[in-house]
């Protein structure tokens, strides 16, 4: 048995152990109706934040911390395995549309149960006797493979407006079709009063989740993706050019790409499959009368947009570098079987490398499918791992400056140009390397 499903029924033992009525709550027991191995446990008890923390912080001295006091949530540390365990309670208002103004702890499961997002989502499950509660039509829901809010959508909605993002979330997740009326509910108002931290963390379990292409489809056609992510919604309508992208517009191409990936996918690359092409729409050249559409300069517009949106996102300046120069550098690797011996292989040694490959498979995957370029890289890059390092640079910038060069750009480039010299075997010494720095600085490059 699962050492954490274990532990989780151990900690729901230890309330009812003392009197209190427990229950396994949500997620986990949706995954076990279904099959699945829960990821974690969260639980539901009468008992108050206050004796919880008596019961596992004194009594059984485990660590225990209230994360949530105004909402009676607290975190248990149990035999290495951390649980929330949460008081029944009723909410009432959210004038914030994220937060209740009032909360008031109970007794009946029920009320819990009223107050809570989705159907599937408001179970509750005794360990020890197993059995159910099912106050909202949870379990017949996952027999139908519905996702359908507790009571009125419209209510649940108001109250939280990061639930219809949730909504398609565990619809893609679990492979769930969504409850007309909770459907058009999230459609006639799509408006998104939510932090940009949550929506970043609802959008990053989407796209990495095993549906990614069906979550973008499905949050531009309510008209969410439109509230949060306007720049990528543009992309629906922008035509390409047939000859080469026969699939259809911007975003299509860019859904089929997620299809086509192999699941899950990283988070860098998928952010770098959303945004990839945002730059087209701007970019856009009406047909010439050679019959072509063309985008001039989107890989760098892309990047410069993708770099405003993540950090509208509160992603960290990490990710956002990475997929900067996934975006900027994405149109450039068609290029390789041209490219000078030093420069591949610098680019074999860049740690982004494997996902500009995976990139560059998939765009030719979601329009014409030619893989000639593609397979280069692959082969070379075989070659090249299966191969020593590359050297240490012959010279360095203490070298340079010792000759009167100033730190900055021109560095850089004599740097890399001897360094181009040495990996292509132009140069074969330290003393040659000095040689051709001296001769570039004289020359200015």
């Amino acid at each position: 048995m699962d050492k954490t499903e274990d532990a989780a029924r151990e900690v729901v033992g230890e309330l009812q152990d003392r009197g209190f009525a427990a229950w396994w709550v949500g997620g986990a027991v949706r995954d076990r109706i279904m099959g699945k191995d829960p990821a974690e446990y969260d639980v539901a008890t009468v008992a108050h934040p206050e004796e919880v923390l008596r019961i596992f912080r004194k009594e059984l001295a485990c660590t225990a911390v209230e994360v949530g006091k105004a909402y009676g949530v607290v975190r248990v540390e149990y035999r290495g395995h951390w649980f929330e365990v949460a008081t029944l309670r009723s909410d009432k208002g959210y004038s914030d549309k994220r937060h209740p103004d009032k909360v008031e702890y109970g007794t009946d499961p029920r009320l819990d149960a009223e107050r809570r997002d989705f159907t599937v989502n408001a179970l509750f499950q005794n360990p020890v006797s197993g059995e159910v509660l099912d106050f909202v039509g949870g379990q017949e829901d996952i027999e139908r493979k519905v996702m359908r809010t507790v009571g009125r959508p419209e209510d649940r909605f108001t109250e939280d407006h990061l639930r219809k993002l949730r909504l398609i979330r565990f619809a893609t997740r679990l492979w769930f079709e969504i409850d007309p009326a909770t459907w058009q509910a999230a459609v006639n108002d799509p408006t998104l009063d939510v932090s940009a931290e949550r929506i970043r963390d609802e959008l990053v379990k989407m796209l990495t989740g095993p549906a990614p292409g069906r979550a973008l489809r499905l949050l531009h056609e309510s008209g969410l993706l439109k509230q949060f992510l306007p720049e990528a919604s543009a992309m629906a309508g922008v035509e390409q050019p047939p000859m080469f992208h026969p699939e259809g517009d911007v975003f299509t191409h860019t859904v089929k790409m997620f299809d086509l990936a192999e699941k899950p996918i990283d988070e860098v690359l998928a952010l770098t499959l959303l945004l990839h092409d945002i730059g087209k729409p701007p970019c856009f050249d009406p047909a010439k009368p050679d019959g072509k559409i063309r985008f001039p300069g989107h890989e760098v517009k892309g990047a410069e947009m993708a770099e405003e949106i993540l950090k509208r996102l509160r992603f960290p300046n990490e990710t956002i570098d990475a997929v900067k120069e996934l975006i900027r550098e994405h149109m450039r690797i068609k290029d390789a079987p041209e490219m000078r011996q030093a420069r591949l292989l610098r680019f074999f040694a860049n740690p982004l490398f494997e996902k500009h490959l995976e990139l560059h498979r998939l765009d030719c995957a979601a329009s014409l499918g030619k893989m000639n370029v593609y397979e280069f890289l692959v082969e070379k890059y075989t070659e090249w791992k299966n191969t020593p390092k590359l050297p240490e640079p012959f010279i360095n910038g203490n070298d340079l400056m010792a000759m009167g060069v100033k730190p900055g750009p021109f560095m850089g480039k004599v740097l890399n140009e001897v360094r181009d010299l040495q990996l292509d075997g132009t140069i074969k010494s330290r003393e040659e390397a000095m040689d051709a720095a001296k001769k570039l600085i004289e020359k200015g490059l």
